[in-house]
């Protein structure tokens, strides 16, 4: 049997005055969400989605994870948060319009099931290579996919944060799901692109690396993010795949 040895970790950042990410965290779910920038209340949006997904992880608290079909109650929360939003919107007009990123992993004892949406992000450092396990809802990487944009011309995207897809009060996107299987040895990173946006791939993956320790290598990831001048809030969760 294997089990995760996991870190949250999250910050303001230097730019802004609340912070509009929420995390979780726990042996068996590991989330971040982003609260859409522009948008009324995003703290609440992502808050909002957060709660649900704790109010999963303790529905299938003393559960056997192996009989748990991860797959099915991601789908099915993801429409709960959904429906979650819709409602504080009706009973606060201000909070119309509100919506949020959201990426998670739930841990079925051998793998994952995933669902993603928005510009947060899950990487994979296995056998000391990074890879990244989500592909962005935004319009620069649609225009990357179509072949209109380079790659290397994304990151410096004066509308690089420009959002396709979010959980959204007034009506949510499909999310990406899917499933996968873990190795020991695996090591995951759930952020917020307050990170991403300032520190490359090659950085982050010489800090997961290089740091055993998830806590340290949260803090460090932060750090980073700070010392670039990160212009959003910056929410990072390092997760292990120990026997």
């Amino acid at each position: 049997m294997t089990r995760l040895h996991y870190a949250a970790g999250s910050d303001t950042g230097k730019r802004r005055q609340v912070n509009q990410d929420s995390m979780y965290a726990s042996p068996r779910l590991l989330a971040v969400a982003d609260g859409i920038g522009g948008q009324p209340h995003g703290e609440v949006a992502s808050a909002a989605a957060i709660a649900v997904m704790a109010e999963l992880d303790n529905d299938l608290r003393g559960l056997d994870s192996r009989e748990i079909d991860a797959e099915a109650a991601l789908a099915s929360i993801t429409r709960r948060i959904g429906d979650r939003l819709a409602a504080l919107a009706e009973t606060n007009q201000e909070y119309r319009g509100m919506g949020t990123t959201l990426t998670a992993l739930l841990w079925d004892g051998t793998g994952f099931a995933a669902v993603h949406v928005g510009d947060s992000r899950g990487y994979l450092l296995r056998d000391g290579a990074l890879h990244q396990i989500t592909r962005d809802h935004t319009l620069v990487q649609a225009l990357v996919d179509d072949g209109r944009l380079a790659a290397d011309q994304a990151a410096g995207h004066p509308r690089r944060s420009m959002l396709m897809k979010a959980l959204q009060s007034t009506g949510s996107s499909e999310p990406d799901r899917w499933r996968f299987d873990a190795a020991p040895g695996d090591r995951y990173l759930l952020c917020s692109d307050g990170l991403t946006c300032v520190a490359a791939p090659d950085v982050i993956e010489e800090v997961l690396t290089t740091i055993d320790d998830p806590a340290a290598a949260v803090t460090r990831l932060i750090d980073l993010a700070n010392e670039g001048g990160s212009p959003d809030n910056v929410t990072c969760v390092v997760a292990d795949v120990v026997p």
